[in-house]
């Protein structure tokens, strides 16, 4: 069977196809989406808080409701996924963030807004389990981290996108457009999904020659280890920490820049574009910067564990002069410093999200992301909530950029005190 699959391989009569990258274009898609239904609420909100006179608390708790059902979504998705396949649980998390997307167009309550972000939440959760899992599917083992690292850039081009559409958008049509328009993007990607997405034995689009490739890895252990069991080892309580105290400034930077930039520098709704744009731009170097810094460590011979905590120290290095944003002047002043922290912070999290490979068996690795996911959700309820009495009470976003500069070198801390040498958990 294995030299039968060889030949099929590399038979000149038939070469591979490359119908599995159309299925990773669609996940592409579909990351792009999510991120950008999830940025509509924190680009608007500055005319939102104007129309419906929200208090900073009430912004604050329509923001910890998504994250709340975040979290949630990141513990049971999977298993639900697991449960009804990739086609059909791919499948129900876009339709739930969908039709959750929509429905902020029919509220106008401060309980309206949260229950939508909720439901966003909980449908938005399913995309990386998802997605992830699909990989995993079409993809041998040799291609699946270039394959996620190309749907993962999704996260960063939604973040581009919305500021240059939603404003537009809503200036032309109303703030209910916006969320509308975006519902509607997520509903025609499942209209493909369902007529196009089949598992790749059934697929009647696929060659043999590529099924070959795919299935050509030796097989895989799939014993299932317990999150009770994972949660008895200190290699992820490191990731779990880790992504509690970063994670955090990532969803503050989401959610509540556009009103920071709207606050301190009068920017109008239009006008929060290119500077949103500029720093989103910088994350996206930033993250692909902070994963070739490490990998170019470990091709010099330095050990895994020097390579890794050596780039995070750099990233987080990036994100300190954050806490200096409060005293510039000028808006494109701020805007540099801004990128420069989201830069650390994609770079960081590109080499966090190494840390369970680097430390656990393939089998266990979704199950300890899932776990971090959790942690990390957890720790953005809780900035969510805090800035939202922080700048109801004194109106500055000091302490939140000062929190920002110092939580990734005191993460890091964390890390090499719990895995001093990276080494693997003996499970």
């Amino acid at each position: 069977m294995q030299s039968t699959e060889a030949a099929a391989i590399t038979s000149p009569a038939e070469p591979v196809g490359r119908y599995r990258w159309r299925i990773c274009a669609l996940l592409l898609a579909a990351t792009t989406i999510n991120y950008i239904d999830r940025q509509v609420l924190g680009v608007l909100a500055p005319e939102l808080q104007k129309i419906f006179e929200w208090s900073e608390v009430q912004y604050g708790y329509i923001i910890t409701c998504f994250q709340a059902a975040y979290a949630i979504g990141l513990v049971t998705a999977g298993a639900v996924i697991d449960r009804l396949g990739t086609r059909l649980g791919y499948a129900l998390a876009i339709a739930v963030w969908s039709l959750a997307a929509m429905s902020h167009a029919l509220v106008g309550s401060v309980a309206g807004f949260a229950l939508a972000r909720f439901a966003l939440g909980l449908g938005e959760a399913g995309n990386f389990p998802a997605a992830i899992k699909t990989v995993a599917e079409w993809f041998p083992r040799r291609e699946r981290a270039f394959a996620t690292g190309i749907f993962n850039s999704g996260s960063n081009i939604g973040a581009i996108v919305a500021p240059l559409t939603v404003p537009i958008i809503a200036v032309t049509f109303g703030w209910q457009a916006a969320f509308l328009f975006t519902g509607v993007l997520s509903a025609a990607w499942l209209t493909t999904w369902l007529i196009s997405y089949r598992p790749p034995e059934q697929h009647p689009k696929l060659k043999a020659s590529e099924l070959a490739l795919i299935r050509s890895d030796p097989p895989e252990a799939t014993e299932r280890v317990p999150w009770a069991r994972l949660l008895k080892y200190r290699q992820t309580w490191a990731f779990v920490i880790g992504k509690f105290m970063t994670d955090p400034i990532w969803w503050f930077f989401l959610f509540w820049l556009p009103k920071y930039l709207h606050s301190e520098y009068g920017l109008t709704l239009l006008g929060l574009g290119a500077p949103l744009v500029a720093i989103y731009v910088l994350a996206d170097v930033g993250s692909i910067a902070g994963g070739w810094v490490a990998g170019r460590f470990i091709k010099m011979g330095w050990s895994v564990n020097r390579a890794r905590k050596t780039a995070m120290l750099i990233c987080g290095l990036c994100v300190v002069p954050v806490v200096f944003v409060s005293q510039v002047q000028n808006v494109w002043a701020a805007v540099a410093l801004i990128g420069l922290a989201t830069a650390g912070h994609q770079g960081w999290s590109a080499n966090i999200f190494t840390l369970p490979s680097d430390m656990f068996p393939r089998r266990t690795v979704a199950s300890v992301v899932g776990i971090g996911g959790f942690g990390g959700a957890v720790g953005g309820m809780m900035i969510a909530t805090f800035t939202g009495f922080l700048l109801e009470a004194t109106g500055s976003y000091v302490p939140v950029f000062m929190m920002a500069a110092t939580a990734y070198l005191l993460a890091l801390g964390v890390i090499h005190f719990l895995v001093p040498k990276l080494e693997p958990a003996q499970l």
